[in-house]
């Protein structure tokens, strides 16, 4: 009687402290991930306010436009057909300009990039102050488009394109935005431009009561990695509520029985030409208890999850974005 007693006290204690070692680890991962979130959602709210200030400077150019547009001179660009003749190696402080084909006034739209000119000043001093910055970027409903740094534009981009169709534009607009101010679009997309995999910060601009144009601050997906998970001590990934993933360790995705990598690295991943982020997405993963994880996280709202079947893996902690729907994720292996 004794010896079970005694038998039973030490499984107490083994449980208890085991149940203690958990919990210590959960609460040091959970650590880890709020130290990410902070980092990213700093550097978030800093672009934040530089868009704000980029669209307050944008608004003063339409103010003004009628005083601006007597001043001028000589002309900035010299354009062959829809684009801007300037070439990318041509003058660093150029941005690529085209007028699109789908202008309903093509006057209208040469003033107006007569008159926006100064914004590549500013586009420039933006693009060389922050390394996270891929492009900045203006469109308007008059169908110009300005890009900074320029790029082979005349290869690239398609002359008949709308832009009021694409999400970096109709994002702003009242009907998705209507507190008219910076906006971040969190679904990943492919960037028309040619920079690949992006994610996109804008802001309206208005004239008036009307939109007028959008300026935006992409981020490829490439540089969201290298600047907040390529240095980091452990395994995580970055979802959106959608439970695509954004970014992550290249053996965390691996593990978690995603699509093959390609050498084995996310980064090279995403620039490949049949990349798709649909096909890395929580919820398609081949393993049940990968999807069963998402869905403890994503719908459930729960911080923890223990793996039983998957071997290798022992559990995830997870915690959501303060200022976006997002998740950082951390992975955590049975060597760990």
């Amino acid at each position: 009687m004794k010896l079970n007693i005694f038998a039973y006290f030490v499984i107490l204690v083994l449980f208890f402290s085991c149940t203690k070692a958990k919990n210590s680890s959960v609460e040091e991962d959970k650590a880890k991930l709020a130290s990410l979130i902070d980092s990213i959602e700093k550097q978030g709210n800093v672009l934040m306010r530089e868009i704000d200030l980029l669209a307050d400077f944008y608004d003063s150019l339409i103010q003004n436009k009628e005083v601006i547009l007597q001043k001028i001179t000589k002309d900035k660009y010299h354009f062959t057909g829809n684009y801007s003749s300037n070439t990318p190696d041509s003058d660093s402080l150029l941005s690529s300009v085209i007028i699109l084909t789908t202008t309903p006034d093509f006057a209208k739209a040469r003033d107006e990039i007569r008159f926006t000119n100064g914004l590549d000043s500013m586009f420039a001093a933006l693009f060389y102050k922050y390394d996270l910055i891929t492009q900045i970027y203006s469109n308007s409903e008059l169908q110009t488009s300005r890009v900074y740094p320029s790029y082979d534009v005349v290869n690239i981009l398609d002359p008949n394109m709308d832009v009021t169709n694409f999400n970096f534009f109709y994002e702003a607009d009242l009907e998705h935005n209507p507190e008219k101010g910076s906006k971040w679009i969190l679904d990943p997309y492919v960037d028309p431009a040619g920079k690949g995999w992006i994610l996109s910060l804008v802001h309206p601009v208005f004239d008036e009561n009307e939109l007028s144009a959008v300026v935006g601050i992409d981020i490829t997906i490439d540089n969201f990695i290298q600047e907040f998970l390529e240095n980091l001590n452990g395994d995580f990934i970055i979802v959106t509520g959608k439970g695509d993933i954004v970014g992550g360790n290249a053996s965390a995705i691996e593990a978690l029985s995603m699509p093959p990598l390609k050498n084995h690295v996310y980064r090279e991943t995403i620039q490949s030409d049949n990349f798709r982020i649909s096909d890395f997405n929580l919820f398609s993963s081949k393993s049940k208890e990968v999807r069963a994880m998402a869905n403890s996280f994503l719908l459930e709202n729960q911080e923890s999850f223990e793996f039983i079947d998957e071997g290798f893996l022992t559990n995830a902690v997870s915690m959501q974005f303060s200022l976006i729907n997002w998740y950082a994720i951390k992975i955590n292996f049975e060597s760990q």
